[in-house]
């Protein structure tokens, strides 16, 4: 009976010594950490990330599975909004927990929706075969005390040097706003050299926040600065 006891302990403490180990290792990456790189075979052929897309910004957006009625009205939004994200150098990358071959299939059948009464579009990013869930644990998508892929609704924007700048995660029942996407890398790189900051709900083209002041109320005057408060100062957008 005793060997029976001391068995089962032995066993419980060597998986929570395994449990422990996994979490120790799991990790999400962070702002200001380098985007971690990965190779994986996508809709557009073999993929190096981030490398392999130069000096773009990148989002790299996860699904749990394809064919997801939520997942595909966003892919559908990304498809729209491609010559947007283009012009603001801009390489869009989806990472899906299914296969190649279901990628290949459920770009195929999107294709000849006309979602919202739109024309049919061209899905030109990449879908990643994350069948493996590398991908996904790599960005902290999986939890390790989980099997289920439910939680692959990650969002990273990264810089043109590779460096990640925003992170943000949805459930499955919440839709992602594609503008919101493109609203974020707006403000990043409107602030990226660090002079310029963006204040809430702003657009482009709207007045921002800065870090300074001018010596005299006539210098700060002629360059577009005022003050909303002692600690609020503002720059005109022109």
């Amino acid at each position: 009976m005793r060997k029976t006891i001391f068995l089962l302990l032995l066993i419980g403490f060597s998986l929570n010594q395994l449990w422990a180990q996994e979490n120790r290792n799991f990790k999400i990456p962070l702002i200001g950490d380098t985007a971690p790189s990965f190779t994986a075979e996508t809709t557009n052929g073999t993929l190096e990330f981030p490398s392999s897309l130069g000096k773009s910004w990148k989002i790299l957006l996860s699904h749990p599975q394809d064919y997801t009625p939520v997942c595909s009205s966003e892919l559908l939004e990304l498809a729209n909004m491609q010559k947007e994200f283009d012009e603001l150098n801009v390489k869009l990358v989806v990472v899906s927990t299914d296969k190649l071959e279901t990628h290949v299939q459920w770009v195929k059948a999107l294709e000849e929706l006309k979602y919202k009464n739109r024309a049919t579009q061209k899905i030109k990013f990449p879908l990643v075969d994350d069948a493996s869930q590398v991908v996904s644990k790599l960005y902290g998508m999986i939890h390790p005390s989980s099997n289920s892929t439910k939680d692959v609704r990650g969002v990273y924007i990264i810089d043109s040097d590779n460096v990640i700048q925003s992170i943000s995660f949805y459930p499955m029942t919440v839709g992602r706003n594609m503008e919101e996407l493109k609203r974020t890398v707006q403000a990043l790189q409107t602030a990226k050299d660090g002079v310029a900051a963006t204040p809430a709900n702003w657009v482009p083209g709207e007045d921002v926040l800065v870090p300074y002041k001018l010596s005299t109320p006539k210098e700060n005057e002629a360059a577009g600065l005022y003050d909303v408060a002692w600690f609020m100062t503002f720059k005109k957008s022109n």
